[in-house]
């Protein structure tokens, strides 16, 4: 297995990810025109985000993704950890896991000085392994609002 950043030659086997990935979580649902635009607009700016990868065989199997702005309580560079996900076929061998190290490693690269994520509630696996990597529940509410 290689980690590593993502490329735009990735960019089909990511909304590939990402269909996968939205069909399982309850409040969004997969549109691959978006998700490409998405990509394609994080890849050119890698300032804002970053995408990580794990490849096996030169497939992309898992991606990540971290958003970065500034915390004025945290009094600098922060990231949010979001579209995390591993093809199905590929779970269980402890890829999830090895792609989330690298990307908290990155994140501390970039002198982020807290990742934040959400989860969906029921999703029980993810939330496991999130606290097996140091991560801890937040009393903070997720609220969304859509807008035109």
């Amino acid at each position: 297995m290689e980690l590593g950043s993502a490329a735009q030659g990735d960019v089909p086997q990511l909304v590939t990810l990402l269909g996968i990935l939205f069909t399982q979580e309850v409040e969004l649902a997969p549109d691959a025109g978006r998700q490409r635009r998405a990509l394609e607009l994080i890849l050119a700016d890698p300032s804002r985000a970053r995408i990580y990868v794990a490849r096996e065989d030169g497939k992309v199997v898992a991606m990540a993704a971290l958003h970065f702005t500034t915390s004025t309580a945290e009094g600098g560079k922060v990231a949010g950890l979001e579209d995390c996900i591993v093809h199905p076929e590929y779970r269980r061998r402890g890829i999830g896991k090895a792609l989330l190290g690298y990307v908290l490693e990155q994140a501390r690269t970039e002198g982020a000085l807290r990742v934040m994520l959400l989860t969906d509630g029921d999703n029980l696996t993810a939330q496991a392994l999130y606290r097996q990597l140091g991560f801890s529940p937040s009393s903070m509410l997720a609220m969304r609002l859509r807008l035109p």
